[in-house]
């Protein structure tokens, strides 16, 4: 019986995650940060969590590199154990800082940010909208980056719901572009394949792995190249459409655009579905630059 021609292909991916686990975990030095005119557009990410600015910010990162956009992470949160939250702020503020986004953190970090919450506390509820709000108008953003509304952690739902709350509270002439991002829950419906080169995604990981706590108890930092993986076969089809062939790329995250208008989500014409590594970004969205 001749061997298998495929033994040698999923044995390497083995052994490269073997031989990540021997990487160190952050405290290498950042590249340089691209610099950002005073003019420069503002794209807030929203993110749940510290570690979410470098799993869903493939896009976020060409953005900043190729339009000159000035991205800042909005850390929504410091995750929910107390006892870490300190240690998670600094390995996001290093983790930012090698990416070159900026950094925010809501009201100190927020707690108890979940649909429960938004049910059960309207007090609190209430105040953690005004702090998102205040954000908002304080970097007006041209496109806002937040979880879709069925990421399946009750914290990436929460995030979801904050920042859509807090977008009715604003005046009826705002508006920007809504970019929903996924990691627990695929999306239904994305209408957006955003590739990455393998610099960007090494770049992704160095990032990941500054969050040295999370990714010590679990590795899931090595697995990133994987998900980006996986996402060039599922945006193949939703994306693409079914049974049109895929793009020609190695890594990709999947987004849906939509668009903040007349106080309501509209849907959104994308000018490129596929965006390829050789593509500009900016392209997506109308006067991005």
């Amino acid at each position: 019986m001749s061997a298998n021609p495929y033994a040698k292909f999923v044995a390497e991916f083995a052994r490269l995650f073997a031989d990540g686990k021997s990487l160190p975990l952050g405290g290498f030095s950042a590249p340089p940060k691209p610099k950002c005119a005073p003019s420069a557009r503002v794209a807030l990410i929203f993110s749940p969590h510290p570690d979410d600015e470098c799993i869903t910010g493939g896009f976020a990162l060409r953005l900043l590199r190729e339009t000159g956009a000035r991205v800042i992470n909005i850390a929504v949160t410091l995750g929910s154990n107390k006892a870490r939250q300190q240690s998670r702020l600094q390995e996001l503020k290093r983790a930012c800082e090698f990416l070159g986004f900026d950094l925010e953190v809501a009201a100190d970090g927020l707690e108890k940010i979940n649909p429960t919450t938004r049910l059960n506390d309207s007090a609190h509820w209430t105040g953690a909208v005004k702090a998102i709000a205040d954000i908002i108008v304080k970097h007006p953003p041209r496109v806002i980056f937040l979880p879709h509304e069925w990421d399946g952690h009750p914290t990436h739902t929460g995030t979801h719901l904050l920042v859509m709350d807090a977008l009715k509270t604003l005046p009826e002439d705002f508006e920007c572009h809504l970019v929903e991002t996924e990691f627990w829950r695929q999306m239904v419906a994305p209408n957006l394949i955003v590739e990455s080169s393998t610099d960007d995604v090494s770049d992704l990981v160095a990032a990941l792995s500054f969050h040295v706590g999370e990714v010590r108890r679990n590795p899931y930092h090595l697995r990133l190249p994987a998900w980006m993986q996986d996402n060039v076969r599922r945006g193949a089809e939703l994306v693409g459409g079914h049974g049109g062939a895929a793009p020609d790329f190695a890594f990709a995250t999947l987004y849906k655009v939509l668009q903040w208008k007349n106080c309501c989500v509209n849907e959104s014409h994308v000018r490129r579905k596929q965006i390829s590594e050789s593509d500009f970004t900016g392209e997506v969205f109308e006067c991005i630059r």
